[in-house]
């Protein structure tokens, strides 16, 4: 009885049992189910109305410490060379498991009896983008419409200018510097608030997935969803976990101390509502300021383990499903084409699908219809795109920080052995500090 009174009252307890309940409600009653999505966009809405405001605080704090300077830009430089790297990993575990298990053989879809105007929109928002226009795309109109759009590599640009700025001032610049870091703690006070409505957030999502698409349509695809599932558990398990391994710590662990965010992603099927709860905990974990500013942010646009490998597997899925031949050659090809556009629609409401269907779409060979044979499906595979990303962008930062030499690597063993209650247990009042936090 002390054990069930005791996981009920912890988050992650909290959110599993709201999503069964979710689960439950748009099974059994559908359109009650479906009416229940504004809690969940209510909840994803009031995250991220915080986080650009946290990047912000997050990153000039980092900059304005001792060693902030010196890390951003090499921290940065590392980051993406991990993104990279990481990314081509999981793509080439995407397509040897695709090519193995051959989801999409058999199903022989004429791809001309396909409702091309069903992804239409999809592939609209997919175009191509060039280098220069992405680049170019960095840089805000101006720091408000950076802000208010929540574009975060725009308002990270300006925060890394806005940090350094500050150094350049010197001790002029002090009062401002201690604002930003009283600021900080009432942000990350106001995430301690929003997340006692994660629950709820977590209940309204899978409800309205359930409702609104129905325990059919996964049974439907139940193999392709397996082997979506089972791809993601092997990349983090074996790709992650030697990653990991290498640097001095468990992956297991790292998941037990991050599972009250996995299963709020779980539910919610957004890797953002808890981005701001991430950069807290890595910060607990002992990983610098200044690296957890620079590389989650960017993580969030660059590292996008999850989206790879669905991109991946849904592409030559269509290919097999609409006998489309599909050789070593053109995978290849398909494989250097996804290192862009897993990149190319982070951030946008319905990123995977835009991205699948900007890449079918730069192929002369794909059908960009064979969308359609994904769509119904994509809710069900959103909930282990969002937790792979995330669990995927939380060990990038670990391992850039012990690159860079800015991990108290006692601090991160001694947390990872006893879990999160040892960082819970110095939070009280909705995550009000009771213990300075390390800098």
């Amino acid at each position: 009885m002390l054990i069930s009174r005791r996981f009920y009252t912890t988050l992650y307890g909290q959110v599993l049992a709201a999503t069964v309940a979710g689960v439950i409600v748009g099974h059994f009653w559908p359109a009650a189910g479906a009416a229940m999505k504004p809690l969940g966009d209510a909840f994803i809405k009031l995250v991220r109305m915080i986080i650009t405001p946290i990047i912000f605080c997050t990153v000039v704090g980092g900059i304005a410490g001792a060693s902030g300077a010196k890390t951003v830009g090499k921290a940065g430089a590392l980051a993406l060379v991990y993104f990279e790297v990481v990314s081509t990993m999981a793509l080439v575990i995407g397509l040897i498991v695709v090519n193995v298990v051959q989801p999409g053989a058999g199903m022989h879809v004429d791809p001309t009896s396909l409702d091309a105007d069903a992804v239409a929109q999809y592939v609209t928002a997919g175009r191509a983008q060039t280098a220069t226009g992405f680049l170019l795309d960095i840089i805000p109109t101006s720091v408000v419409d950076a802000f208010a759009r929540g574009d975060i590599l725009q308002v990270l640009l300006f925060s890394i200018l806005f940090g350094f700025a500050l150094r350049l001032v010197g001790a002029a610049a002090a009062p401002i510097v201690e604002l930003v870091d009283t600021l900080s703690r009432v942000l990350f006070a106001v995430v301690g608030i929003i997340m006692k409505t994660a629950p709820l957030g977590a209940f309204g999502a899978m409800a309205f997935t359930i409702g609104s698409f129905g325990v059919a349509t996964l049974a439907q695809l139940a193999t392709l969803i397996a082997c979506f599932y089972a791809t993601c558990l092997l990349f983090v398990g074996v790709a992650l976990g030697a990653i990991a391994w290498r640097h001095g710590f468990a992956i297991w662990r790292f998941i037990k101390y991050i599972r009250e965010e996995i299963f709020v992603v779980f539910g919610t099927s957004s890797s953002e509502s808890v981005l701001p709860r991430m950069m807290e905990k890595l910060e607990d974990l002992g990983v610098d300021r200044s690296v957890v500013g620079v590389v989650i942010p960017a993580g969030y646009s660059f590292n996008l383990d999850g989206t790879a490998i669905y991109l991946s597997i849904a592409t030559v899925f269509i290919a097999q499903a609409t006998d489309t031949p599909l050789g070593l050659a053109r995978q290849l090809a398909l494989l250097a084409l996804l290192l862009i556009t897993s990149k190319g629609a982070a951030g946008v409401a319905g990123a995977a699908l835009i991205a699948l269907a900007g890449t079918l779409s730069a192929t002369s060979y794909m059908p960009v219809a064979g969308v359609v044979l994904i769509v119904g499906i994509h809710r069900f595979m959103g909930e282990a795109i969002a937790v792979t990303n995330l669990i995927g962008n939380g060990v990038a930062t670990i391992v850039v920080g012990k690159w860079c030499g800015l991990v108290d690597e006692s601090r991160l063993a001694e947390h990872l052995a006893v879990g999160p209650e040892l960082s819970a247990s110095r939070y009280r009042d909705f995550g009000q500090p009771v213990l300075e936090r390390k800098r």
